[in-house]
């Protein structure tokens, strides 16, 4: 696995999407690991530029990450999204800023993400929410990309590798941020890491990166016990300084415990693992979550004003279930956790 993504160590950064920083994605591919960035809701001349600005930083590999469309999102005119707007009306109040008017489309086309990418020739491209076709992995090989696919199950697993991607990442229900799940419904496919890890070794040729609940060496030691050949960290490295996460965001992660984090779907309308604060408890309690992504851009619009003003209780504070293991601020110092324990 590492020679074919040109690494040195088998340590791979999670892709945060609206939580990647060219720091971070930079300090790891330095560090000789894979740095990730994620392109989530990036049109393509932002796609350019970022992948241009992430080899100015590092000479070393580097990954970036898109979602693939699931065949759920809607659009701006497949919803009326003018009661969630109503119901989420004190959180707009909370974050000083209006209610906004929907956009003529939430996130850019897939397709054109992925000319951007492939354009760009990053060394690595991975996916989550599906399964690259066959032309899509010929046009990325033809550049030198390798591509990396992500799995909740073994069927996920198997459906990518029987297209020949060059590494599965195995995600188990203890990862942080969204569930990444696109044969079953996310609900019905939380399958831990220790479960899941060695029943996708056996079930497939290509390598397998395990990703989820590994902050620290006994994590990757672990995971390399069940047979994976990479492991995958986020929240570790989300804790770090180098990320984008706010001060507020990683104070939360620092004082996290095993059960201080949960699944919901209130901040973008698809499953995923954080903290809960304000944000999430009322709109759980309104009941009133649209349709992703049409949540994903309202929660968006008071997400990046409370970004901006330092608001733990208006963002969303994703993280995984081994936070209370994420004592590091420095991902350098994350890097040589991570290493010490990889066998040899």
């Amino acid at each position: 696995m590492q020679t074919a993504l040109g690494i040195d160590l088998p340590i791979v950064l999670g892709p945060f999407g609206g939580l990647s920083s060219i720091e971070l994605t930079s300090a790891v591919s330095d560090g000789g690991g894979l740095g990730s960035f994620g392109l989530y809701g990036y049109a393509p001349a932002r796609i350019r530029d970022t992948i241009d600005r992430l080899r100015r930083s590092t000479t070393r590999p580097f990954a970036v990450n898109l979602w693939m469309p699931r065949g759920d999102e809607v659009a701006p005119d497949d919803v009326d999204v003018r009661p969630f707007l109503d119901a989420a009306g004190p959180l707009f109040d909370a974050a000083g800023v209006p209610v906004p008017t929907p956009p003529e489309e939430f996130v850019p086309p897939f397709a054109a993400q992925l000319d951007a990418v492939l354009e760009a020739r990053p060394d690595v491209l991975s996916v989550v929410f599906g399964v690259p076709d066959a032309e899509t992995l010929a046009r990325a090989h033809e550049r030198g990309i390798a591509v990396i696919g992500t799995a909740t199950s073994v069927a996920e697993a198997r459906a990518l590798d029987a297209v020949g991607v060059d590494a599965i990442v195995a995600t188990g229900a203890e990862a942080g941020g969204h569930r990444v799940s696109f044969l079953a419904d996310p609900a019905a496919s939380l399958v831990g890491t220790f479960a899941l890890v060695p029943q996708v070794v056996d079930a497939v040729a290509a390598p397998v990166i395990a990703a989820g609940g590994i902050a620290d060496r006994r994590g990757v030691a672990a995971a390399f016990a069940l047979g994976a050949e990479g492991v995958q960290v986020g929240t570790a490295f989300l804790r770090t300084r180098q990320s984008a996460a706010t001060a507020g965001h990683r104070a939360a992660i620092a004082a996290a415990s095993d059960t201080d984090t949960r699944l919901t779907r209130a901040m973008s309308g698809r499953l995923a693992r954080g903290i809960p604060n304000r944000a999430v408890r009322e709109i759980e309690a309104s009941g009133m979550i649209a349709p992703f992504p049409a949540q994903n851009w309202l929660t968006g619009v008071f997400r990046a004003a409370a970004t901006a003003s330092g608001d733990g209780e208006l963002v969303s504070l994703w993280a995984g279930q081994a936070a209370g293991l994420s004592r590091l601020d420095d991902a350098g110092e994350v890097l040589a956790e991570l290493r010490a324990g990889l066998p040899g």
